[in-house]
């Protein structure tokens, strides 16, 4: 299995594994992955065995340690050398599901923030991953004020340590 950021023709790949991970009113289609991947790409984070994709993280840089509504309808709001990763979605096909794919994806996401030099990962989540989150050093900062899908979100945050040198 092979870990590979993303590109503009994995647009269609990622909507239908989008499609089977979240209900209709959370899940990103072909147009908003197309309009994303042609902003950040490499905030696309691809897991594929043999071709086929079987997990991703997504998401975009920015200047707030928050999720807010909007920034999923806006990727012209990534900002390359903002001090934030934010992550919009986990997705694991529902039958690669329990093999540590979202955990490899997360720290992959986790290893490449840091040595860019950000601040920290941001993400969104429903309460019952709060613990899986948790497993990796995210801190929960309470319900979200996003209402994305009409559904309650606990803001999760992953600060780094400051450098030694104050970097």
């Amino acid at each position: 299995m092979d870990i590979r950021m993303g590109t503009p023709a994995d647009a269609e790949a990622l909507a239908e594994v989008e499609a089977l991970c979240f209900p209709a009113a959370e899940a990103a289609g072909k147009a908003d992955f197309r309009a994303r991947l042609a902003v950040y790409p490499d905030h696309f984070w691809l897991l594929e065995e043999d071709g086929r994709l079987l997990a991703f993280v997504n998401g975009m840089v920015s200047s707030q340690p928050r999720i807010t509504d909007d920034l999923f309808e806006d990727p012209s709001r990534h900002c390359p050398d903002g001090p934030w990763q934010l992550i919009f979605g986990v997705a694991t096909r529902p039958e690669c599901r329990k093999q540590g794919l979202a955990g490899r994806l997360l720290r992959r996401v986790i290893d490449d923030a840091r040595t860019q030099g950000r601040q920290g990962v941001v993400l969104t989540c429903k309460e019952a991953l709060i613990p899986f989150y948790q497993s990796f050093g995210f801190e929960n900062r309470g319900v979200s004020n996003s209402v994305h899908g009409g559904v309650v979100w606990y803001d999760m945050v992953l600060e780094f340590p400051p450098e030694p040198d104050g970097k």
